[in-house]
Protein backbone atom coordinates (compact mmCIF):
# COMPACT_ATOMS: atom_id res chain seq x y z
CA UNK A 1 0.00 0.00 0.00
CA UNK A 2 1.18 3.25 -1.07
CA UNK A 3 1.69 5.93 2.09
CA UNK A 4 3.34 9.22 2.24
CA UNK A 5 4.29 10.34 6.23
CA UNK A 6 4.85 13.36 7.26
CA UNK A 7 6.15 14.35 10.53
CA UNK A 8 4.95 17.27 12.69
CA UNK A 9 7.20 17.97 16.11
CA UNK A 10 5.76 20.77 17.40
CA UNK A 11 2.62 22.97 17.22
CA UNK A 12 4.57 26.07 16.89
CA UNK A 13 8.39 26.16 15.96
CA UNK A 14 10.10 27.53 19.36
CA UNK A 15 7.58 25.68 21.53
CA UNK A 16 9.88 22.46 21.48
CA UNK A 17 9.23 18.93 21.60
CA UNK A 18 11.29 15.67 23.00
CA UNK A 19 14.64 14.64 20.91
CA UNK A 20 13.31 10.94 21.94
CA UNK A 21 9.81 11.49 20.41
CA UNK A 22 11.25 13.61 17.32
CA UNK A 23 14.23 10.47 16.89
CA UNK A 24 11.10 8.07 17.16
CA UNK A 25 9.30 9.27 14.40
CA UNK A 26 12.12 9.49 12.11
CA UNK A 27 12.91 5.78 12.56
CA UNK A 28 9.25 5.64 11.05
CA UNK A 29 11.05 7.22 7.89
CA UNK A 30 9.01 10.03 6.97
CA UNK A 31 8.75 11.98 3.98
CA UNK A 32 8.73 15.31 5.23
CA UNK A 33 8.84 17.55 8.33
CA UNK A 34 7.59 20.31 8.62
CA UNK A 35 6.60 22.67 11.18
CA UNK A 36 3.17 25.44 11.55
CA UNK A 37 5.13 28.66 13.08
CA UNK A 38 2.31 31.42 13.68
CA UNK A 39 -1.40 32.24 14.67
CA UNK A 40 -3.31 35.31 15.55
CA UNK A 41 -4.09 33.60 18.89
CA UNK A 42 -1.26 35.98 20.88
CA UNK A 43 -3.07 39.04 19.32
CA UNK A 44 -2.31 41.98 16.95
CA UNK A 45 0.78 43.48 18.59
CA UNK A 46 3.39 41.28 16.91
CA UNK A 47 1.59 41.26 13.08
CA UNK A 48 1.89 44.98 13.67
CA UNK A 49 5.11 45.55 15.45
CA UNK A 50 6.92 43.23 12.90
CA UNK A 51 8.16 40.76 15.84
CA UNK A 52 8.28 37.36 16.92
CA UNK A 53 6.10 35.70 19.78
CA UNK A 54 8.34 33.39 19.98
CA UNK A 55 11.40 33.21 21.40
CA UNK A 56 14.94 33.64 18.64
CA UNK A 57 17.08 30.62 21.09
CA UNK A 58 13.63 28.32 21.07
CA UNK A 59 13.37 28.63 17.67
CA UNK A 60 16.88 27.92 16.80
CA UNK A 61 16.84 24.62 18.65
CA UNK A 62 13.84 23.26 17.08
CA UNK A 63 15.33 24.15 13.48
CA UNK A 64 18.91 22.99 14.43
CA UNK A 65 17.05 19.43 14.73
CA UNK A 66 14.91 19.30 12.01
CA UNK A 67 16.99 20.97 9.58
CA UNK A 68 19.87 18.49 10.35
CA UNK A 69 17.02 15.42 10.31
CA UNK A 70 15.95 15.99 6.59
CA UNK A 71 19.73 16.97 5.33
CA UNK A 72 20.60 13.99 6.35
CA UNK A 73 17.88 12.26 5.17
CA UNK A 74 17.29 14.10 1.95
CA UNK A 75 13.46 14.26 2.63
CA UNK A 76 12.30 18.77 2.86
CA UNK A 77 11.85 20.64 5.68
CA UNK A 78 9.26 23.00 5.58
CA UNK A 79 8.20 26.13 7.65
CA UNK A 80 4.79 27.73 7.51
CA UNK A 81 3.94 31.18 8.86
CA UNK A 82 7.71 32.54 9.68
CA UNK A 83 8.42 34.27 12.52
CA UNK A 84 4.62 34.12 14.36
CA UNK A 85 2.93 36.26 11.60
CA UNK A 86 4.17 35.66 8.52
CA UNK A 87 5.16 39.22 7.01
CA UNK A 88 8.28 40.46 5.97
CA UNK A 89 10.13 41.16 9.04
CA UNK A 90 9.22 37.67 10.42
CA UNK A 91 10.69 35.98 7.50
CA UNK A 92 13.54 37.48 7.03
CA UNK A 93 14.08 37.23 11.35
CA UNK A 94 13.73 33.55 10.80
CA UNK A 95 16.11 33.57 7.18
CA UNK A 96 18.69 34.63 9.25
CA UNK A 97 18.78 32.39 12.10
CA UNK A 98 18.43 29.67 9.38
CA UNK A 99 21.50 30.90 7.25
CA UNK A 100 23.49 31.42 10.97
CA UNK A 101 22.59 27.78 11.84
CA UNK A 102 23.90 27.00 8.20
CA UNK A 103 27.22 28.79 8.84
CA UNK A 104 27.90 27.07 12.19
CA UNK A 105 26.84 23.54 11.05
CA UNK A 106 28.34 23.34 7.39
CA UNK A 107 25.32 23.02 6.02
CA UNK A 108 24.42 23.78 2.33
CA UNK A 109 21.13 23.43 0.79
CA UNK A 110 18.72 25.36 -1.39
CA UNK A 111 16.41 27.63 0.46
CA UNK A 112 12.79 28.03 -0.82
CA UNK A 113 11.63 31.65 0.18
CA UNK A 114 7.83 32.52 0.21
CA UNK A 115 6.87 36.11 0.35
CA UNK A 116 3.06 36.97 1.74
CA UNK A 117 3.44 40.52 3.09
CA UNK A 118 1.07 42.51 0.64
CA UNK A 119 1.23 46.45 -0.63
CA UNK A 120 -1.13 48.55 0.19
CA UNK A 121 -1.73 49.79 -3.14
CA UNK A 122 -2.37 46.40 -3.96
CA UNK A 123 -4.65 45.40 -1.41
CA UNK A 124 -6.26 49.07 -2.24
CA UNK A 125 -6.82 48.07 -6.14
CA UNK A 126 -8.23 45.42 -5.03
CA UNK A 127 -10.60 46.82 -3.32
CA UNK A 128 -11.92 49.33 -5.95
CA UNK A 129 -12.59 46.42 -7.88
CA UNK A 130 -14.60 44.86 -5.29
CA UNK A 131 -12.68 42.08 -4.79
CA UNK A 132 -12.30 42.12 -0.86
CA UNK A 133 -15.40 40.73 1.27
CA UNK A 134 -15.23 41.22 4.80
CA UNK A 135 -15.23 38.17 7.56
CA UNK A 136 -18.01 37.49 9.90
CA UNK A 137 -17.79 40.29 12.12
CA UNK A 138 -15.07 42.08 10.54
CA UNK A 139 -17.34 45.16 8.88
CA UNK A 140 -16.42 46.24 5.46
CA UNK A 141 -13.10 47.04 4.63
CA UNK A 142 -12.25 50.99 4.05
CA UNK A 143 -9.46 52.81 2.17
CA UNK A 144 -8.75 54.33 5.38
CA UNK A 145 -8.32 51.03 7.40
CA UNK A 146 -5.44 49.94 4.29
CA UNK A 147 -3.80 52.60 5.19
CA UNK A 148 -3.73 52.85 8.45
CA UNK A 149 -2.41 49.25 8.57
CA UNK A 150 1.25 48.76 9.71
CA UNK A 151 1.22 45.42 7.70
CA UNK A 152 -0.88 43.53 5.79
CA UNK A 153 -0.55 39.95 5.03
CA UNK A 154 -2.36 36.92 2.76
CA UNK A 155 -2.64 33.50 3.87
CA UNK A 156 -1.26 30.96 1.19
CA UNK A 157 -2.75 27.69 0.26
CA UNK A 158 -0.62 24.64 -0.76
CA UNK A 159 0.27 25.60 -4.13
CA UNK A 160 3.20 28.31 -3.83
CA UNK A 161 4.83 25.65 -1.30
CA UNK A 162 4.43 23.04 -4.63
CA UNK A 163 5.46 25.44 -6.44
CA UNK A 164 8.92 25.80 -4.83
CA UNK A 165 9.81 22.09 -4.05
CA UNK A 166 9.27 21.52 -7.32
CA UNK A 167 11.51 23.46 -8.14
CA UNK A 168 14.20 21.89 -5.90
CA UNK A 169 14.31 23.58 -2.39
CA UNK A 170 14.97 21.46 0.23
CA UNK A 171 13.98 23.83 2.92
CA UNK A 172 11.29 25.75 2.67
CA UNK A 173 10.46 29.36 4.37
CA UNK A 174 6.81 30.73 3.50
CA UNK A 175 5.01 33.27 4.92
CA UNK A 176 1.90 33.35 6.09
CA UNK A 177 0.61 30.36 5.49
CA UNK A 178 -3.10 28.29 5.66
CA UNK A 179 -1.91 25.76 8.56
CA UNK A 180 -2.60 22.71 6.46
CA UNK A 181 -0.90 23.98 3.63
CA UNK A 182 2.89 23.20 5.42
CA UNK A 183 1.94 19.90 5.73
CA UNK A 184 0.18 18.63 2.54
CA UNK A 185 1.96 20.63 -0.22
CA UNK A 186 4.40 17.80 -0.75
CA UNK A 187 1.81 15.04 -0.76
CA UNK A 188 -0.57 16.89 -3.29
CA UNK A 189 2.89 16.44 -5.79
CA UNK A 190 2.75 12.55 -5.25
CA UNK A 191 -0.96 12.39 -6.34
CA UNK A 192 -2.40 11.92 -3.22
CA UNK A 193 -6.44 12.96 -2.56
CA UNK A 194 -6.38 16.96 -1.50
CA UNK A 195 -9.49 16.07 0.74
CA UNK A 196 -7.54 13.61 2.96
CA UNK A 197 -4.21 15.46 2.88
CA UNK A 198 -5.90 18.85 3.96
CA UNK A 199 -7.30 17.36 6.77
CA UNK A 200 -4.53 15.10 7.61
CA UNK A 201 -2.48 18.67 7.96
CA UNK A 202 -5.74 20.64 10.11
CA UNK A 203 -4.79 17.53 12.49
CA UNK A 204 -1.09 17.78 12.26
CA UNK A 205 -0.27 21.53 12.42
CA UNK A 206 -1.00 21.39 16.38
CA UNK A 207 1.14 18.80 17.11
CA UNK A 208 0.08 16.14 19.82
CA UNK A 209 -2.61 18.55 20.63
CA UNK A 210 -5.10 15.84 18.74
CA UNK A 211 -3.34 13.19 21.31
CA UNK A 212 -4.49 12.21 24.87
CA UNK A 213 -3.38 13.66 27.15
CA UNK A 214 -2.74 16.36 24.69
CA UNK A 215 0.09 18.61 24.15
CA UNK A 216 1.53 21.47 21.91
CA UNK A 217 5.11 20.19 22.48
CA UNK A 218 5.14 16.88 21.28
CA UNK A 219 5.60 15.22 17.52
CA UNK A 220 2.48 13.31 15.50
CA UNK A 221 2.95 11.16 12.99
CA UNK A 222 0.65 11.43 9.77
CA UNK A 223 0.36 8.42 7.42
CA UNK A 224 -1.46 9.18 4.02
CA UNK A 225 -2.81 6.45 2.24
CA UNK A 226 -5.18 6.56 -1.03
CA UNK A 227 -8.16 5.88 0.51
CA UNK A 228 -7.31 7.60 4.05
CA UNK A 229 -5.00 8.56 6.50
CA UNK A 230 -3.77 7.69 10.31
CA UNK A 231 -1.93 10.05 13.21
CA UNK A 232 -0.31 9.14 15.60
CA UNK A 233 1.79 10.23 18.74
CA UNK A 234 5.52 9.37 19.09
CA UNK A 235 5.42 10.01 22.98
CA UNK A 236 4.54 6.54 24.45
CA UNK A 237 2.79 8.69 27.01
CA UNK A 238 0.12 9.75 24.25
CA UNK A 239 -2.51 8.23 22.33
CA UNK A 240 -4.46 8.83 19.29
CA UNK A 241 -8.42 8.68 20.47
CA UNK A 242 -11.30 9.23 17.63
CA UNK A 243 -12.65 11.36 20.04
CA UNK A 244 -9.25 13.66 20.60
CA UNK A 245 -8.59 13.72 16.85
CA UNK A 246 -11.94 14.78 15.69
CA UNK A 247 -12.11 17.50 18.31
CA UNK A 248 -9.11 18.71 16.86
CA UNK A 249 -10.84 18.81 14.10
CA UNK A 250 -13.39 21.06 15.03
CA UNK A 251 -11.03 23.35 16.70
CA UNK A 252 -11.45 27.03 15.71
CA UNK A 253 -14.28 25.95 13.46
CA UNK A 254 -17.86 27.23 13.55
CA UNK A 255 -19.04 24.82 11.18
CA UNK A 256 -18.73 20.81 12.62
CA UNK A 257 -18.85 19.67 8.91
CA UNK A 258 -18.17 22.66 6.09
CA UNK A 259 -13.85 24.40 6.93
CA UNK A 260 -13.04 26.63 4.71
CA UNK A 261 -9.76 27.42 3.67
CA UNK A 262 -7.67 29.02 0.56
CA UNK A 263 -9.52 27.96 -2.70
CA UNK A 264 -12.02 25.59 -1.45
CA UNK A 265 -13.14 23.36 1.45
CA UNK A 266 -12.81 20.93 3.79
CA UNK A 267 -15.99 18.33 3.13
CA UNK A 268 -16.68 16.53 6.76
CA UNK A 269 -20.19 15.37 6.88
CA UNK A 270 -18.97 11.33 5.67
CA UNK A 271 -15.91 11.45 7.44
CA UNK A 272 -15.35 9.01 10.04
CA UNK A 273 -13.04 8.39 13.17
CA UNK A 274 -11.86 4.81 14.36
CA UNK A 275 -9.08 3.69 16.36
CA UNK A 276 -6.82 1.79 14.14
CA UNK A 277 -4.47 0.66 16.51
CA UNK A 278 -4.41 1.36 20.76
CA UNK A 279 -2.50 4.40 19.72
CA UNK A 280 -3.23 5.21 16.34
CA UNK A 281 -6.64 6.78 14.77
CA UNK A 282 -7.65 6.36 11.33
CA UNK A 283 -9.59 8.72 9.17
CA UNK A 284 -11.66 8.42 5.72
CA UNK A 285 -13.93 10.04 3.74
CA UNK A 286 -13.01 13.73 3.75
CA UNK A 287 -13.11 15.67 0.76
CA UNK A 288 -11.72 18.92 -0.59
CA UNK A 289 -14.68 20.91 -2.78
CA UNK A 290 -12.82 23.61 -4.69
CA UNK A 291 -14.70 26.67 -4.91
CA UNK A 292 -15.71 28.69 -8.29
CA UNK A 293 -13.46 31.24 -6.80
CA UNK A 294 -9.89 31.28 -5.33
CA UNK A 295 -10.12 33.26 -2.03
CA UNK A 296 -7.54 34.14 0.23
CA UNK A 297 -7.67 35.70 3.86
CA UNK A 298 -6.45 38.94 4.61
CA UNK A 299 -4.72 40.20 8.08
CA UNK A 300 -3.95 43.47 8.59
CA UNK A 301 -2.94 45.35 12.25
CA UNK A 302 -2.81 48.90 12.83
CA UNK A 303 -1.66 51.29 15.70
CA UNK A 304 -4.15 52.99 17.90
CA UNK A 305 -1.96 54.10 20.53
CA UNK A 306 0.37 53.33 23.79
CA UNK A 307 -0.28 51.10 26.74
CA UNK A 308 0.80 51.73 30.82
CA UNK A 309 -0.50 48.72 33.18
CA UNK A 310 -0.33 48.60 37.07
CA UNK A 311 -0.70 45.28 38.79
CA UNK A 312 -2.01 45.64 42.13
CA UNK A 313 -3.85 42.85 44.43
CA UNK A 314 -6.86 43.66 47.20
CA UNK A 315 -7.39 41.91 50.37
CA UNK A 316 -9.64 44.09 52.19
CA UNK A 317 -13.55 42.14 52.10
CA UNK A 318 -14.79 45.43 52.64
CA UNK A 319 -13.25 47.01 49.49
CA UNK A 320 -14.24 43.79 47.67
CA UNK A 321 -18.12 44.30 48.42
CA UNK A 322 -17.76 47.32 46.86
CA UNK A 323 -15.49 46.87 44.05
CA UNK A 324 -17.79 47.84 41.55
CA UNK A 325 -18.64 51.01 42.84
CA UNK A 326 -14.67 52.04 43.62
CA UNK A 327 -13.92 51.42 39.89
CA UNK A 328 -16.30 54.07 38.79
CA UNK A 329 -15.36 56.41 41.22
CA UNK A 330 -11.97 55.85 40.14
CA UNK A 331 -12.99 56.37 36.62
CA UNK A 332 -14.88 59.70 37.52
CA UNK A 333 -11.77 61.19 39.47
CA UNK A 334 -9.50 60.25 36.71
CA UNK A 335 -12.16 61.95 34.15
CA UNK A 336 -12.71 64.86 36.36
CA UNK A 337 -9.05 65.45 36.68
CA UNK A 338 -7.84 65.85 33.25
CA UNK A 339 -10.96 67.09 31.75
CA UNK A 340 -9.22 70.75 30.65
CA UNK A 341 -6.62 68.61 28.31
CA UNK A 342 -8.90 67.07 26.73
CA UNK A 343 -7.03 63.78 26.94
CA UNK A 344 -8.29 60.70 24.49
CA UNK A 345 -7.42 57.52 26.38
CA UNK A 346 -9.16 53.71 27.43
CA UNK A 347 -9.08 52.91 31.03
CA UNK A 348 -9.93 49.08 31.77
CA UNK A 349 -9.72 47.72 35.03
CA UNK A 350 -9.08 43.94 34.46
CA UNK A 351 -10.51 42.28 38.44
CA UNK A 352 -9.64 38.84 38.90
CA UNK A 353 -11.75 37.21 41.02
CA UNK A 354 -14.84 38.60 39.74
CA UNK A 355 -14.61 38.84 35.77
CA UNK A 356 -11.22 39.21 34.92
CA UNK A 357 -11.57 36.30 32.36
CA UNK A 358 -14.62 36.12 30.92
CA UNK A 359 -15.37 40.17 31.53
CA UNK A 360 -19.32 40.75 30.60
CA UNK A 361 -19.80 36.89 29.83
CA UNK A 362 -19.23 35.88 33.70
CA UNK A 363 -22.46 34.08 34.71
CA UNK A 364 -21.77 34.23 38.15
CA UNK A 365 -22.12 37.80 39.78
CA UNK A 366 -21.19 37.53 43.01
CA UNK A 367 -17.58 37.43 44.53
CA UNK A 368 -16.74 34.44 46.84
CA UNK A 369 -12.64 35.57 46.42
CA UNK A 370 -11.08 36.44 49.54
CA UNK A 371 -8.62 38.73 47.25
CA UNK A 372 -8.66 40.27 44.00
CA UNK A 373 -6.26 40.60 41.75
CA UNK A 374 -6.54 44.22 39.97
CA UNK A 375 -4.99 45.32 36.47
CA UNK A 376 -5.49 49.02 35.53
CA UNK A 377 -5.15 49.80 31.76
CA UNK A 378 -4.48 52.77 29.85
CA UNK A 379 -3.93 53.01 26.29
CA UNK A 380 -3.51 56.51 25.06
CA UNK A 381 -2.09 58.39 21.95
CA UNK A 382 0.87 58.93 23.84
CA UNK A 383 3.08 57.17 25.82
CA UNK A 384 3.54 59.99 28.94
CA UNK A 385 -0.92 59.81 28.23
CA UNK A 386 -1.21 56.49 29.08
CA UNK A 387 1.60 56.90 32.00
CA UNK A 388 -0.26 60.13 33.33
CA UNK A 389 -3.64 58.02 33.34
CA UNK A 390 -2.73 54.95 34.20
CA UNK A 391 -0.61 56.40 37.08
CA UNK A 392 -3.37 58.76 38.40
CA UNK A 393 -5.70 55.84 38.27
CA UNK A 394 -3.87 53.74 40.26
CA UNK A 395 -3.03 56.61 42.98
CA UNK A 396 -6.72 57.37 43.40
CA UNK A 397 -7.46 53.73 43.80
CA UNK A 398 -4.45 53.11 46.17
CA UNK A 399 -5.99 55.93 48.83
CA UNK A 400 -10.10 56.16 47.69
CA UNK A 401 -11.80 56.53 50.61
CA UNK A 402 -14.92 54.15 50.22
CA UNK A 403 -17.79 53.50 53.26
CA UNK A 404 -16.44 51.35 56.29
CA UNK A 405 -12.36 51.49 55.09
CA UNK A 406 -10.33 50.81 57.98
CA UNK A 407 -6.89 51.14 57.29
CA UNK A 408 -5.80 54.25 55.64
CA UNK A 409 -1.99 53.33 54.56
CA UNK A 410 -3.34 52.15 51.17
CA UNK A 411 -5.95 49.94 49.83
CA UNK A 412 -3.59 48.13 47.25
CA UNK A 413 -0.58 45.67 47.44
CA UNK A 414 2.13 45.83 44.43
CA UNK A 415 4.24 43.14 44.01
CA UNK A 416 6.30 45.18 42.12
CA UNK A 417 8.25 48.49 42.10
CA UNK A 418 8.00 50.03 40.10
CA UNK A 419 4.56 49.62 40.05
CA UNK A 420 3.43 51.32 36.72
CA UNK A 421 4.91 49.19 33.47
CA UNK A 422 5.00 51.27 30.11
CA UNK A 423 3.59 48.60 27.11
CA UNK A 424 5.19 50.02 24.39
CA UNK A 425 2.68 50.37 20.74
CA UNK A 426 -0.86 48.83 20.92
CA UNK A 427 -2.07 47.47 17.91
CA UNK A 428 -5.53 46.05 16.71
CA UNK A 429 -6.45 43.87 13.84
CA UNK A 430 -8.15 46.08 11.48
CA UNK A 431 -8.25 43.44 8.41
CA UNK A 432 -9.77 40.04 8.66
CA UNK A 433 -11.13 39.54 5.05
CA UNK A 434 -11.21 37.36 1.87
CA UNK A 435 -9.76 38.80 -1.21
CA UNK A 436 -10.61 37.20 -4.88
CA UNK A 437 -7.36 36.47 -6.89
CA UNK A 438 -7.43 34.90 -10.39
CA UNK A 439 -3.98 32.20 -9.82
CA UNK A 440 -3.22 30.69 -6.16
CA UNK A 441 0.43 31.91 -6.91
CA UNK A 442 -0.23 35.69 -7.78
CA UNK A 443 0.74 37.03 -4.13
CA UNK A 444 3.04 35.05 -2.96
CA UNK A 445 6.60 35.19 -5.39
CA UNK A 446 9.10 32.92 -4.35
CA UNK A 447 12.87 32.23 -4.76
CA UNK A 448 15.13 29.48 -4.00
CA UNK A 449 18.41 30.87 -2.76
CA UNK A 450 21.81 28.74 -2.26
CA UNK A 451 22.99 28.43 1.50
CA UNK A 452 26.08 27.76 3.16
CA UNK A 453 28.17 27.86 -0.22
CA UNK A 454 30.35 31.20 0.51
CA UNK A 455 33.60 30.83 1.17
Amino acid sequence: MREYRVLSPTAILGYGFPEESFRAGLEREPDLIAVDAGSTDPGPYYLGAGVSFTDRTAVKRDLELMIEAGLERNIPVVIGTAGGCGAEAHLQWNKEIIIELAREKGWQFSLGIIHAELSKELVLQALQEKKISPLHPAPQLTEEEITAAARIVAQMGPEPVMSVLEKGARVVLAGRSYDPAVFSASALLEGYDKGLAIHMGKILECGAIAASPGSGSDCLLGTLREDSFLVEPLNPIRRCTPTSVAAHTLYEKTNPYILPGPGGVLDLRETTFTQETERAVRVTGSKFLPSETYVVKLEGAKPVGYRTVSIAGCRDPIMISQIDHIVEAVRDRVKDNFKRYGYRYFLHFNIYGKNGVMGKLEPKQSIDSHELGIIIEAVAETQDIANTICSFARSTMLHYGYPGRVATAGNLAFPYSPSDFKAGAVYNFNIYHLMEIDDPLMLFPAEIIPVGEEK
